[in-house]
C-alpha cells in the first residue's frame, strides 16, 4: 500500500552519469563529531562515494553558525534541522508542520514519495536544492509535572520555544502558555534547571541532552508526536547536475531503515514509567486542533504566520487519509 501510494501521490501536485565531485558540508549536531547525526552523515558520505560524490564533513555544535557559514560560502552544503532550513525550501521545510504526520508509517510513505525522480522539481527553490532528508525522530513534549497532560493544562506554563520557529511560537500562544525564547544550544539547560516547565525535543535528547534531569522527580514525556523532525542536506542549486542530485536523494532514502532503527532505540531508552500516555479520545481532539492551526499557518490568518507550503500540507493530508480514510478530516469541507 505504501509503495503504491508513493508511486502515485505526486500526481496531485504535478501537472501532468555524473563525474566525480567533492563537496564540503557544514553538519550540525548538538553533540558534535561524536553525535548520532554526524555519524549518520559519515555513513551517507560512504554511500555517496558509490556515485562519484566525495563529502568533506565539518561538525558544528551551533546550528546558527553552521547556517551562517553556509550562507557565507564557507561550505558547499549544510546539514541542519528543517526548522532552520525552511527558508531554503518551504516545501520540504513544512514536513515538520505540527501534528501533520502522526505516525512513522506516514513519515516513511512521505519520504519514499519525495525520493522519487518525479519529486525533483519540488527539491529546488530560491536558488537552493535539497540533496537528502533524514528523520531525527518525532518531537515530544517533556514536562516537569505529569499533570501537564492536556492542552488546557499548558495554560500559563513556561515553554522553551526556539525563537526562530514561528509555528511553535504560534502554537504556544494558542494554548495560552508562556513563550520563553530559546535556541537549540540552551533549551535543555533551561528545562533541566527549572527555568521552564516544558521543552520540546526528539527522544534522543532524553539522554544526550540529559533531559531526564528536568523531568525528575514528578515529570515525564508526553507520548504524542507533535511533529516529525528531519535533518535536511541543502546545497546551492546547480552545484550538482540533475542525475547526481537525484542519486544523492535516493541514497538518503536508502538509509531510512538504518536511521529509524537508531530512533527506535533512542525511544526505547526512555523508561516506560516516564512516558505519559494520552487517551485516544483526547488524541482525536488534538489532531483537529493541530489541523486548524496548520490551515491558519498555511494561509496566514488569525494572527498566524504564513509558514507552511500548501502543496506539502496537501500531500501529507493525502497520506493520512490513505492510512485512515475514516478520519473526519478526509471528508471535511476545509481540507488541507
Amino acid at each position: 500500500m505504501r509503495k503504491l501510494f508513493a508511486a502515485t501521490a505526486l500526481s496531485v501536485l504535478i501537472p501532468a552519469t555524473a563525474s566525480a565531485q567533492s563537496l564540503s558540508v557544514c553538519v550540525f549536531d548538538v553533540i558534535g563529531a561524536n553525535g548520532d547525526v554526524f555519524n549518520v552523515m559519515k555513513d551517507y558520505a560512504l554511500e555517496a562515494k558509490s556515485f562519484g560524490l566525495t563529502l568533506d564533513l565539518k561538525p558544528y555544535t551551533d546550528e546558527g553558525v553552521a547556517i551562517g557559514d553556509f550562507n557565507a560560502g564557507q561550505c558547499d552544503a549544510v546539514a541542519a534541522t528543517d526548522l532552520r532550513t525552511r527558508p531554503f525550501n518551504k516545501f520540504t521545510g513544512s514536513i515538520s508542520a505540527v501534528g501533520a504526520l502522526p505516525s512513522y508509517d506516514n513519515l516513511e510513505t512521505l519520504l519514499a514519495t519525495l525520493a522519487q525522480p518525479r519529486a525533483a522539481q519540488f527539491m529546488t527553490s530560491e536558488g537552493y536544492e535539497v540533496l537528502g532528508i533524514f528523520p531525527v525522530g518525532a518531537g515530544y513534549l517533556f514536562v516537569n509535572d505529569r499533570s501537564i497532560n492536556t492542552a488546557g493544562a499548558l495554560a500559563g506554563k513556561r515553554m522553551a520555544t526556539l525563537e526562530y520557529q514561528r509555528d511553535a511560537i504560534h502554537m504556544v500562544n494558542y494554548v495560552k502558555a508562556t513563550v520563553v525564547p530559546s535556541d537549540i544550544t540552551n533549551f535543555a539547560g533551561k528545562f533541566n534547571n527549572g527555568s521552564v516547565d516544558t521543552a520540546y525535543a526528539p527522544a534522543f535528547a532524553y539522554e544526550a541532552l540529559e533531559l531526564y534531569k528536568g523531568i525528575e522527580p514528578n515529570g515525564g514525556v508526553v507520548d504524542y508526536p507533535l511533529a516529525q523532525l528531519t535533518v535536511q542536506l541543502i546545497a546551492r542549486d546547480g552545484i550538482l547536475d540533475d542525475e547526481q542530485a537525484q542519486k544523492a536523494r535516493e541514497a538518503a532514502w536508502g538509509m531510512h531503515s538504518q536511521v529509524m532503527k537508531l530512533i527506535q532505540s533512542q525511544e526505547a531508552a526512555i523508561p516506560d514509567n516516564k512516558w505519559i500516555r494520552i487517551p485516544d479520545k483526547d488524541i482525536v481532539g488534538y489532531q483537529e486542533m493541530f489541523r486548524e492551526n496548520r490551515l491558519e499557518m498555511r494561509d496566514g490568518v488569525n494572527s498566524a504566520p504564513s509558514v507552511y507550503d500548501p502543496r506539502m500540507l496537501k500531500l501529507m493530508a493525502n497520506i493520512r487519509c490513505a492510512s485512515n480514510p475514516s478520519a473526519a478530516e478526509c471528508t471535511s469541507d476545509n481540507k488541507e
